[in-house]
């Protein structure tokens, strides 16, 4: 991972966490109390969203720096910001931000992954997709699905490979008395929100710039199928 720079203004950044403060005082976060003979020079977001992401909402990675930086200005006209982007191999997988986290040497993501055992080394159980049972297991702990996210999964993993437009999704899986029927922009809501219940699997599901969404089945994935064909083929 390697970071690509948006501003050549340097800065030096140190992580923020939540503070430990009386239950009287944490209505909302805070900044942890800063060492004797410190003081606090600024702060660093991390955001984690990749270029395909960006692109299902409407938006790339440069305008949303563009924008965070002109809200940052707009509190506070005499701050300075830098912002980087992190980068990765295509296809690494993982959580966006905690790419990001690890790219901008994070002490707690890397402290994180200094003990995470080698893949080869660690017990994985990899996805299991159980169409009969409509459960996802991921590394043998149940998916909190919902129904309708159950479903968006299953229509792609039953058209495997194949590339399934917006217009499609939201044709078959809505019918016309749902009281929340998505449009082409939203249905990338439910995407998302299934994504990031996949976790580390969340690129099981791919998006297709301008076309769509696409289910990939890796290695570490099964698919148990129901013992007769689903109506949802027909």
């Amino acid at each position: 991972m390697s970071l690509a720079h948006l501003d050549t203004r340097p800065a030096t950044v140190t992580p923020i966490t939540r503070s430990e403060q009386p239950a009287a005082e944490s209505t909302s976060a805070h900044l942890r109390a800063v060492p004797t003979g410190t003081e606090a020079r600024g702060f660093v977001l991390y955001v984690g969203i990749d270029e395909d992401k960006a692109a299902a909402d409407g938006t790339d990675l440069s305008e949303i720096v563009a924008q965070l930086r002109a809200l940052a200005a707009r509190l506070s006209p005499s701050s300075e910001t830098y912002a980087a982007v992190a980068l990765a191999p295509r296809g690494a997988g993982g959580r966006d931000v905690d790419v990001v986290r690890l790219a901008l040497q994070d002490p707690a993501a890397l402290a994180k992954h200094r003990h995470t055992p080698d893949d080869e080394d660690r017990a994985r159980d990899g996805v299991v997709i159980d169409l009969s049972r409509k459960r996802v297991l991921l590394d043998n702990n149940a998916a909190n699905l919902t129904y309708k996210e159950f479903e968006l999964l299953q229509y792609l993993v039953l058209r495997e490979g194949k590339t399934i437009d917006r217009a499609e999704l939201i044709a078959s899986l809505w019918s016309a008395d749902d009281s929340d029927i998505p449009n082409e922009r939203t249905i990338d809501v439910h995407v998302r929100r299934l994504r990031a219940k996949l976790g580390d699997y969340e690129d099981i599901v791919r998006t297709v710039r301008g076309a769509g969404y696409r289910f990939d089945r890796h290695a570490d994935v099964s698919v148990q199928h129901t013992s007769t064909p689903s109506p949802d083929l027909f």
